[in-house]
């Protein structure tokens, strides 16, 4: 394997974090000039990133899971302290204001420990009234970035997500530090054990709710604990391009596997697809040459390179395939400007990766807040931005036979161009989608998933 180990199912990862130790003061260190230069822009002396408080159901005393705010996470691996603050001033050690309540009803946070710990000075908190006197007493030069739901938890500070820092914090976000990096490795490892738990459990023919029970147990992550509500969906339930209602009962008949499933360490999330054929030799071949598509895009990858155009270079390689498919005819020029391939992928090529899945600063041109539109006729395409070297993404292509999308479709020139008896055989599969985690080097990519695979193979 080239970076490093597979990690076992159930292991407590302990190994890993002396590797992790190595990279994270330098990664401390690009956090701080971060935001050295959004303090700067922005006027202030010091950044208050507040972890997020719990939210309650209406009417009820009962909490949503708690999801830390990713700015305080690119600080500290610290998923599960809310109410806690971390105060940055340039030059200075930053503090970690690390709440720890008097509670006998939950289980609280233990003692600070790890190898993120001797880079703070750590002040324990036992209310959150105590807060207050470990903040800079210059509020009026603070900016405070995060979720404030009650002002309270502002502490008099005004200047709440100033947007001159949150552009300059979110568009350097777009470059990961070897550290970022190398988290991500291992979530996408995590994840690889949780797919292939998964195809198991799909060849054995369980319904998609013991799938996913399956791939939970393998990745050891409940499912508040993964990045994103796992897609599991068999046969048709594949062309709902977020299909997470888990049926209970196998369908009578299955014929197709499609998992959209990640994994996370430290908050560095993993987000991998794989589609499966059951027996049909005519679908596990179209998935083969998705395959095929997906890793030439893959090919494609490189620092310097416009993503919003590697999408539309993705759309005229999908219209080949659907020629050969026998789904569409015409030239694959024809097919994507008349917004056949659009209609059989109406998605986005992929997006950039990190503590959200979803990561933020897609579609920047720059520390501006300058927003990059995405191509015409597509919408939903996430990340616009020229590629740079440590740029960590998705490639993730698809084809799905979407009634809605394809009937939009009649009456107009492209109508011609389907061949509606193959969208008639495709349907009751679904549909496919290839998906992997890869990082953007000066001169080709690092394929963190398929690195994954065949190490676990």
């Amino acid at each position: 394997m080239k970076h490093g180990m597979i990690v076992a199912m159930n292991e407590d990862y302990s190994d890993y974090n002396t590797q992790l130790a190595r990279f994270y003061p330098a990664h401390l260190d690009a956090v701080r000039q971060r935001h050295d230069h959004a303090l700067d822009h922005a006027g202030a002396s010091h950044a208050v990133i507040f972890s997020g408080s719990p939210r309650y159901v209406f009417l009820d005393d009962m909490a949503y899971a708690f999801k830390a705010n990713a700015h305080f996470v690119s600080w500290a691996p610290l998923l599960k302290l809310p109410l806690s603050y971390i105060v940055y001033t340039p030059g200075e050690v930053p503090r970690l204001i690390y709440y720890q309540p008097r509670d006998y009803w939950h289980v609280v946070p233990g003692a600070p420990d790890g190898y993120w710990a001797g880079q703070f000075d750590i002040r324990i908190v036992h209310n959150i009234d105590e807060v207050a006197a470990h903040l800079p007493p210059d509020r009026e030069r603070c900016i405070l970035i995060g979720e404030i739901n009650d002002p309270a938890h502002a502490f008099g500070i005004d200047r709440i997500n100033p947007t001159t820092a949150l552009n300059i914090l979110h568009y350097g976000r777009g470059v990961k530090t070897d550290y970022e990096i190398a988290c991500m490795r291992l979530s996408t490892q995590r994840a690889v054990l949780g797919h292939l738990a998964a195809v198991a459990a799909f060849r054995d023919g369980r319904a998609e709710f013991d799938i996913h029970r399956a791939y939970c147990e393998a990745v050891s992550l409940t499912d508040n604990e993964l990045p994103y509500g796992n897609i599991i969906a068999l046969n048709e339930h594949s062309a709902v391009l977020h299909y997470t209602d888990l049926d209970r009962q196998a369908p009578k008949q299955t014929l197709s596997f499609l998992i959209d499933a990640g994994a996370q360490v430290h908050g560095y999330a993993a987000d991998i697809t794989r589609t499966y054929a059951h027996k049909d030799a005519r679908f596990a071949e179209l998935i083969a040459r998705m395959d095929e598509l997906q890793l030439e895009v893959v090919r494609r990858v490189r620092a310097g390179v416009d993503y919003a155009a590697l999408h539309i270079e993705t759309h005229r390689l999908l219209g080949a395939v659907l020629v050969d498919a026998k789904l569409a005819r015409g030239s694959a020029e024809t097919l994507f400007e008349t917004g056949v391939t659009a209609a059989f992928l109406p998605h986005g090529l992929g997006h950039l990766l990190g503590i959200q899945v979803h990561d933020v600063g897609g579609h920047m041109q720059g520390e501006s807040g300058t927003i990059i539109d995405p191509p015409s006729g597509h919408p939903y395409l996430r990340l616009t931005r020229v590629l740079e070297e440590n740029m960590t993404l998705t490639i993730e292509p698809g084809l799905y036979a979407i009634d809605m999308l394809l009937d939009n479709l009649r009456g107009s020139p492209a109508e011609d161009h389907i061949l509606w008896d193959g969208v008639d055989w495709l349907r009751p599969f679904g549909g496919i989608r290839i998906e992997d985690n890869v990082r953007v080097l000066a001169d080709g990519s690092e394929n963190l998933t398929r690195d994954a695979f065949s190490a676990a193979a």
